[in-house]
């Protein structure tokens, strides 16, 4: 049984990641220095920020990925029907000419690759706090679709 320190320690250590929506890399940079500070008191809090730090820049090359072909396939889709005249003429609104229905099916992977994105912060906003309730009561949790970075 893990003592009542070791659990707030590894609570913190999950819920630090949170601390992405208030700090840039937030994510990154609290849990790696709450583990490096405690990992030599217990093995649970070495494996718990192990594991923290490994979702956590798992998530960051999903979303790498997924931005890779979002950004490109979405952007072509939305200018190829954009003149450079209509950027050099200062028009207003060059955007008027993009039509709902030119749009190809390579389209719907970007827009999917979108979603994917959102869905994926939502999935890791709720596995944060189940891996933080978890962790409050002493049991180790797995991160699903992690790679290990960190053994």
């Amino acid at each position: 049984m893990e003592a009542t320190n070791n659990k707030n320690t590894a609570t913190l250590l999950h819920l630090s990641a949170l601390s992405q929506y208030i700090f840039p890399f937030g994510n990154f940079i609290f849990p790696i220095l709450i583990w490096s500070a405690t990992k030599e008191n217990s093995e649970y809090l070495n494996e718990q920020g192990k594991k923290v730090i490994n979702f956590q820049l798992s998530l960051f090359v999903y979303s790498i990925v997924l931005a890779l072909i979002a950004i490109p396939i979405l952007l072509i889709t939305f200018l190829k029907n954009i003149s450079i005249n209509d950027f050099s003429n200062h028009n207003n609104f060059p955007f008027k000419n993009i039509n709902i229905e030119d749009m190809n099916g390579i389209a719907v992977f970007g827009i999917l690759a979108v979603v994917l994105f959102f869905a994926l912060k939502v999935v890791e906003f709720f596995l944060i706090i189940l891996a933080s309730v978890k962790a409050s009561n002493g049991i180790g949790y797995n991160y699903p679709i992690t790679i290990s970075f960190l053994k």
